[in-house]
């Protein structure tokens, strides 16, 4: 944001002080719009430019003759010059500026304190004044960023201010989404104050998310001369004795994406319920490994899925090795998920051996295996995600789903997606099936690698939404999640229908 800020100045010619006053317009707008009462709004200001879009706020609310009143927590002799100068004009036009806290109550108490530069833990008087503020009644919006969040890794820097909305500048920060960081920013919004969105394409470090508008133009197509072959064979090695339930909902959820025909390798004792709980799959079931019939079946598909409910026996072992080696050669789509994963773990050389090819494998691990995957803690990965995912398909030819609350797709030179939707009562025994199937039905069309890990993330978690609408958060399960993205998808289509008509 500050090379932005440089970039807009110096090679735009826009003076600092023109963006600082569209970025207090963009703030009272949006307050305004959420329906905050102003009339006797409290603005927390800092030394630096946050402060000074904070003191810019003031103004505007007293030109519309309400009475706001400033709270100055900054030094004066660390004042950047924009902030200074919008704290001389409100000072001059009388609008109270003050140092101690205030006994009063305020309708509102919007946080200027900190920007997106603050790294260190706060502590001395801004944390009184931050803890201060989160005691006071009304309600509560921040500029730009919550004092105290770091905006790269969402961390809670000893304490943070805890906004209902956040109005941020040209782009909501990363940290205002990831956990805790969300727990203290609420709502986010952004506001275009004259900083070009497309001075952050091809930044790898800017994220990037989905929103329901986009899915009629991101869905693969659908072709009326076609067959089921159009649409891809997936190949699932997926559940092991006892396991048929993750086999059925990988390859439900598949077949409800759009793949036009699958196989489920699978342990012998789950042959009949397969064939009753989805008989539009072919089943094939093994006893022992056998090499033969394996490599048969990877000559076949045209898209491998492997983990779900697969065990970490002998057997499931081989049939994880061996699909590696033949992806040496072979450059198709292959999805490892759950049990394929901790069994990969102990066989990073094998991943690592396919570092040439022009399609990369796709991984789905929650934190603990990422954890397995990396060698590194879950809280070390949590609160340094997108380090983690950055290193770590930098060093393996993979797309990397990182699954979380807040999950996330990274690929080597790409920007990562960083997904919004979704809901706690996705947080059931069978969701990350459902997921792997997502992405393989959308790889099966002929999606590229990462889009189809972008979308297949997204979509799940709209199909989360959908179910949540429908039966709330406690009772939601992993198969009503399928019928939730079916829905969306459905939605999107009709969507698409009527635009491409008018």
């Amino acid at each position: 944001m500050k090379a932005a800020d440089t970039y807009t100045i110096q090679e735009l010619g826009i003076p600092s002080l023109v963006l600082m006053e569209r970025a207090a317009l963009g703030v009272v707008q949006v307050m305004e719009e959420r329906g905050m009462d102003l009339t006797r709004a409290l603005i927390v200001c800092g030394s630096g430019n946050n402060g000074g879009d904070g003191f810019a706020a003031a103004r505007l609310l007293s030109e519309k003759g309400l009475t706001p009143e400033v709270l100055f927590a900054g030094r004066e002799s660390s004042l950047s010059e924009e902030c200074a100068v919008q704290k001389r004009i409100v000072e001059k036009l009388g609008i109270p500026v003050f140092t101690e806290l205030p006994e009063q109550e305020y309708t509102v108490i919007i946080d200027a304190v900190f920007g997106v530069g603050l790294s260190r833990e706060i502590s001395g008087r801004y944390l009184e004044v931050i803890e201060w503020m989160n005691a006071q009644p009304g309600r509560k919006a921040a500029i730009d960023i919550p004092s105290g969040v770091c905006a790269r890794t969402g961390r809670i820097l000893g304490t943070a201010f805890q906004a209902e909305l956040t109005v941020a500048m040209a782009c909501v920060k990363l940290g205002c989404e990831l956990y805790p960081g969300k727990s203290a920013a609420g709502e986010t919004a952004a506001v275009q104050i004259g900083i070009s969105p497309a001075y952050f394409q091809g930044d790898r470090r800017v994220c990037f998310t989905y929103d329901r508008e986009d899915l009629p133009l991101l869905l693969p197509p659908r072709r009326a001369d076609s067959h089921k072959g159009t649409y891809g064979r997936v190949l699932m090695i997926t559940g092991s004795s006892g396991m048929a339930g993750a086999a059925c909902l990988a390859g439900w959820a598949a077949y409800g994406t759009g793949a036009g025909l699958i196989q489920i390798y699978t342990a012998q004792d789950n042959r009949q319920i397969l064939q009753e709980a989805l008989p539009e799959a072919i089943v094939t079931c093994y006893e022992d490994y056998d090499r033969e019939i394996h490599a048969e079946l990877l000559a076949w598909a045209d898209v491998i899925c492997i983990g779900c409910g697969l065990g970490k026996s002998r057997v499931s072992e081989q049939l994880l090795i061996q699909t590696l080696k033949y992806l040496e050669t072979n450059e198709k789509p292959c999805i490892i998920d759950a049990d394929g994963l901790n069994l990969l773990s102990t066989q990073m050389e094998q991943l690592e051996a396919l570092d040439d090819r022009e399609v990369p494998v796709i991984l789905t691990p929650h934190m603990k295996e990422m954890s397995r995957l990396t060698g590194k803690s879950v809280e070390w990965i949590a609160e340094n995600r997108q380090e983690v995912l950055d290193e770590f398909v930098s060093r393996y030819p993979a797309v990397c789903v990182l699954k979380d609350s807040r999950t996330m797709a990274a690929q080597k030179e790409h920007p990562t997606f960083v997904n919004l939707a979704g809901n706690s009562a996705m947080a059931k025994a069978g969701s990350g099936d459902v997921l792997a199937g997502v992405i393989t039905g959308l790889a099966a069309q002929g999606m590229d690698p990462f889009d189809s890990a972008a979308l297949g993330v997204y979509l799940h978690a709209c199909g989360g939404d959908e179910a949540w609408r429908r039966k709330g958060s406690y009772s939601v399960l992993a198969r009503d999640l399928i019928a939730g993205v079916e829905e969306c998808m459905a939605q999107a289509e009709r969507c698409g229908r009527t635009s491409a008509a008018v």
